[in-house]
């Protein structure tokens, strides 16, 4: 026999037995996910990939350090697709050298821009940028899905610097909805 654990507003801290022979945590009567089934992933860019100047390009984050529920396509469209609603931490940093114009990072979720990271203006004094940008985002767990996307403005294409110590996309559950 296993326990249910159900913290309700209304009637306080229930507990009621079961017999699937699993703990369960609940909210309001919805199940949390447990530490093991929550989503999160994280991901490197390795290879090589140009950005055209004044352009929009998708991040293709090929590599990946774990994804613990298989919500993370690495090899098509480079995307997370969680499939637990919930406030996700999400991270994406990216590596890329020139020495005029500007370069950010941009979020988008579901196809269109969501945030925005960093602008940083290059002006030739340093060569390598690594904009970045952290937030807490919530997504539905059926059809939300995020991308990662960088913008720079050189002037001409230029390549992501190669290598998991530049370039990070990651996101995990922090919140059940």
């Amino acid at each position: 026999m296993a326990c249910i654990i159900n913290a309700s507003t209304s009637a306080g801290l229930v507990q009621t037995a079961d017999l699937s022979g699993v703990l369960q945590f609940q909210q309001n009567g919805v199940a949390l996910p447990n530490g093991g089934v929550a989503p999160a992933f994280s991901a490197y860019f390795s290879g090589s990939q140009s950005i055209a100047s004044a352009t929009f390009t998708k991040i293709q984050f090929n590599t990946e350090y774990f994804d613990t529920n298989s919500n993370f396509d690495n090899a098509t469209n480079y995307r997370f697709t969680p499939t637990v609603a919930g406030y996700y931490q999400v991270n994406l940093s990216c590596r890329i050298s020139f020495t005029t114009g500007e370069v950010f990072v941009d979020l988008y979720k579901n196809g269109g821009e969501y945030l925005r990271g960093n602008n940083m203006n290059v002006i030739g004094t340093f060569t390598s940028y690594q904009p970045s940008l952290n937030t807490v985002i919530y997504l539905n767990g059926s059809t939300d899905y995020l991308e990662a996307f960088i913008y720079q403005s050189s002037g001409g294409s230029q390549t992501i610097q190669s290598g998991a110590q530049y370039n990070n996309f990651s996101a995990c559950l922090v919140r059940g909805a």
